[in-house]
């Protein structure tokens, strides 16, 4: 299995740079970097930078090198235990760029598959350049890919007469056959689950049978693509939970994400993934419990992440869960996605007595009306009681808000603006609606006049350069609430960095420094008062770095108190 692969960012940006310099892409981008002596740095980029100033590698300080994806990966991590615990050999690597050496020695093994996930890929790009690593180191390993971004190909491409079957399973749909042409790789797993796909697939491999025997598949076949018959999975989530202690031969780290349900049970607008997923499935609360047991066991996890698109629901269920963590004292901060329109007071003092640390919130806006177009089941009024309450227990929150969404207008805007200056939010971040063919909003399309894709836009009351000019007014008004950018250093670097060393404190002001530098470059400053005052801003940044603790807490630490 290959986890992740985060190209440098100097190549993303310079890729989305070809968009031009005042394209709505390369604009939400620029809220993720800082330049630097004409360098551009992602946050994660500056935070080594500024760490690498503050100790010296030559004084003797340990290098401890922050890496956004330096979790374990949970698609690669979940399959791999998924396919040991049905007898097939499997380990993963964990982030592409930094273990090419320990994965050119697997692929020296001659591996009879390699699998790729694409959780968090919307381009091919990162994932031709794994392929083509793959192929060149073990030319006759089968290597698959699967995932989220198969699922947007399929989606994105589809035509009518995908519904009639070619007789011997080619792919007619041209569209579809270039999009996996240039990811180069031999089989494509089509179904939204398809640990069970693999597992087959795997076996059919190990006899020598025919691809044509696996369902649920596309497959490269001398130069043509076939795909298989479709078999949806439905996995029962309580028997694929993760057993941490078998992958102790990976270097898993204090800081670990698992989940204890999949698909979501609302049906926002702007999203997909519901239709992907299918019917809402949670774990028992006794399974998450025997998962937690198996972190406990590790002796060293400080850090858990519930990836779940909506943690508290159902309300009795996540109660429940929250009594389990504390009648078993597992010792760890845990964050989540959190429904601020699905809680009461018992179910925020239950969070902060298990150990919650912080939650992400998505808001999405401000506006009652706009979170009606996006069908966002919550009222205004709904998140502001319930960042009070959370703020009353020091649980960190972060908002998430959508500018652009149909229906959008400068008013509307406002009152997202004064809904985020009202609130006491700790971090927030506003992003341009992407409009993504496919999702429920795209079925309203003529209703609201939309025009474009992706991040280029217009609709009835407004377009894609008037919502980034929204954005850039946001950043620069707000200031109690910390920006966090999308690359690389959103909300979950928190509980990575805690496990690294860092006090919130430290994180909190790392990032305001850093948004200061960045809004140098966004404001019209001369150039040479702009370098002065980043070379003022950059000697504060080390200056606080030199106070930041140079080693991880022990498993013995009062972990919970940095907050």
């Amino acid at each position: 299995m290959v986890g992740y692969n985060e190209p440098p960012f100097s190549d993303y940006e310079r890729l989305i740079r070809t968009f031009g310099a005042d394209s709505e892409a390369y604009r939400d981008l620029h809220y993720s970097f800082v330049d630097l002596g004409g360098q551009p740095l992602s946050y994660v980029d500056l935070l080594n930078h500024v760490d690498r100033l503050a100790a010296p590698l030559s004084t003797g300080a340990v290098d401890r090198r922050f890496e956004s994806g330096d979790i374990p990966n949970l698609a690669a991590a979940y399959l791999t235990n998924y396919l040991r615990a049905r007898g097939v050999s499997a380990r993963y690597v964990n982030l592409f760029q930094r273990e090419k050496a320990r994965l050119r020695e697997w692929l020296a093994e001659r591996p009879l598959c390699v699998a790729i996930t694409t959780t968090f890929y919307v381009l091919n790009f990162p994932v031709v350049e794994m392929v083509r690593f793959i192929r060149e180191h073990s030319p006759d390993t089968t290597i698959v890919v699967g995932g989220p971004l198969i699922g947007n190909h399929l989606r994105n491409t589809r035509e009518e007469n995908d519904l009639v079957p070619d007789p011997a399973g080619r792919v007619r749909n041209e569209r579809l056959q270039a999009a996996l042409a240039d990811l180069e790789a031999d089989v494509y797993v089509t179904d939204a689950q398809g640990e069970a796909t693999l597992l087959r697939l795997v076996q059919v491999l190990a006899a020598g049978g025919s691809l044509a025997r696996v369902p649920n598949i596309i497959y490269a076949d001398r130069g043509t693509l076939r795909q298989t018959l479709s078999q949806p999975e439905s996995n029962p989530i309580d028997e694929v939970a993760i057993d941490w202690t078998g992958l102790r031969d990976h270097d898993l780290g204090p800081t670990l994400q698992t989940r204890t349900a999949r698909s979501c049970a609302f049906s926002c607008a702007f999203c997909n993934y519901p239709e992907r997923a299918g019917a809402l499935s949670l774990a028992s609360v006794a399974t998450v419990a025997d998962e937690l047991e198996t972190m406990r066991a590790l002796g060293n996890v400080q850090n858990v992440v519930f990836i779940d698109d909506t943690f508290n629901v159902p309300l009795a269920r996540f109660k429940d869960l929250c009594r389990m963590m504390i009648e078993r004292q597992y010792g760890v901060r845990w964050f989540s996605y959190f429904r601020c329109s699905n809680a009461d007071e018992e179910a925020f003092d239950l969070m902060a007595a298990s150990g919650c640390a912080g939650v992400f919130l998505g808001i999405e806006s401000g506006s009652p009306t706009v979170l009606k177009h996006m069908h966002k089941a919550a009222a205004v009024d709904q998140y502001a009681r319930g960042i009070e309450a959370l703020r009353k227990r020091d649980i960190l929150t972060f908002g998430s808000f959508i500018i652009g969404f149909p229906g959008e207008t400068d008013a509307t805007v406002q009152e997202t603006l004064d809904f985020i200056t009202s609130t006491p939010l700790d971090y927030y971040r506003a992003q341009l609606w992407y409009y993504e063919r496919g999702t429920p909003i795209d079925r309203r399309r003529e209703e609201f006049r939309i025009a474009g894709d992706g991040f280029v836009w217009s609709h009835a009351t407004m377009d894609s350069t008037s919502a980034m000019n929204h954005i850039e007014r946001m950043f620069f008004t707000v200031r109690h609430a910390t920006w966090l950018p999308q690359w690389s250093f959103d909300f979950w670097i928190l509980p990575y960095l805690l496990g690294k060393g860092l006090a919130a404190e430290d994180i909190r002001r790392f990032t305001d420094g850093a948004n200061r530098i960045l809004a140098l470059d966004l404001a019209s400053v001369p150039d040479q008062q702009r370098a002065r005052r980043k070379a003022e801003l950059l000697d504060e940044l080390v200056a606080g770095a030199r106070q930041w603790t140079r080693t991880a807490p022990t498993q013995d630490d009062e972990i919970v108190a940095t907050f």
